[in-house]
């Protein structure tokens, strides 16, 4: 596996992460609890936005890598 390919596999999971964590946000009663995975699909959201700048970069740079 390429390393291209490595992080855009990253890139999806996380995304997967992000939708979860914001589904059982909106799901949950609990106030508390709503409120922590909400904070912590925002952080989630930083990385998703840092690394799909990333794999842009990767694509640009090397050719093969496009496909994103």
């Amino acid at each position: 596996m390429t390393i291209g390919s490595e992080v855009k596999q990253c890139f999806a999971s996380l995304k997967g992460v992000e939708a979860s964590l914001s589904s059982l946000a909106l799901r949950t009663l609990n106030n508390e609890s709503k409120r922590t995975l909400h904070e912590t699909m925002m952080v989630i959201h930083e990385v998703v936005t840092d690394l799909k700048k990333r794999v842009g970069e990767l694509e640009r740079a090397e050719f093969q890598y496009k496909g994103f």
